[in-house]
């Protein structure tokens, strides 16, 4: 897959090279010629190009209309809105992913300024630590298909009503789904007759309407 970077920042650079790394063709756009080449040596077999992504003729080097994913991961939110906007309408780039420096403004990266999917970094933050320290309500981790589906995880605590029930029991909503269960360090995958028990870790799928839903039945509370 060949995906741009625009911004060798340490998300961007660190990104950059991570996706080298996993057999992707990377390009790495850059304005700051000093970021730039602290960038080069940081991620050697990544190509970069020196210049503004919000310029067309940037882009046009950085040959962005070949491009599967174009990744906006500046320091700059009205940077990397150009980027993305740029980048979806003028040269029809698939997958536009966008970094949301400022929580604030998360409500402006949509489909309307090319945002395919939005990553915001302090929300990934909370969602780790609420992850780490949270039992017994759901916790969103990552946000899909732009914004409308949310992957949640959830750990069943002793006290819950489903801990020793098979998951056909909990009538799921629609629009939801449990993907995984993470049980002592292995992954279940769940089957219907799967049952559940203290300190799972279910990590679920679903829509913003069906998740209040989707923790009541997890949680073995009438919804």
């Amino acid at each position: 897959m060949r995906i741009v970077v625009a911004g060798a920042g340490n998300i961007g650079r660190h990104l950059a090279f991570d996706l080298h790394e996993r057999g992707h063709q990377v390009m790495v756009v850059e304005l700051d010629p000093a970021v730039l080449e602290r960038a080069q040596q940081d991620a050697p077999g990544v190509s970069f190009v020196l210049g503004d992504a919000c310029e067309p003729w940037v882009l046009d080097k950085a040959e962005v209309r070949s491009a599967d994913v174009i990744v906006a991961a500046t320091g700059d939110d009205e940077d990397n809105l150009v980027i993305s906007l740029l980048s979806k309408q003028e040269y029809g780039v698939p997958h536009v992913v966008a970094r949301v420096n400022h929580p604030k403004n998360e409500w402006l990266f949509t489909e309307a300024w090319g945002v395919d999917v939005p990553m915001s970094p302090p929300h990934v933050l909370t969602a780790l630590v609420e992850e780490a320290v949270t039992v017994g309500d759901l916790v969103r981790l990552l946000k899909l298909e732009r914004g409308q589906v949310t992957l949640v995880e959830l750990t069943i605590d002793e006290t819950a009503p489903v801990a020793g029930r098979p998951i056909y029991e909990l009538r799921l909503p629609q629009d939801s789904a449990i993907v995984a269960v993470l049980r002592r360090g292995h992954v279940v995958i769940p089957q219907p007759e799967t049952q559940l028990v203290a300190g799972d870790e279910i990590l679920a799928i679903a829509t913003q309407e069906a998740e209040e839903r989707l923790r009541a039945a997890l949680m073995g509370e009438s919804s």
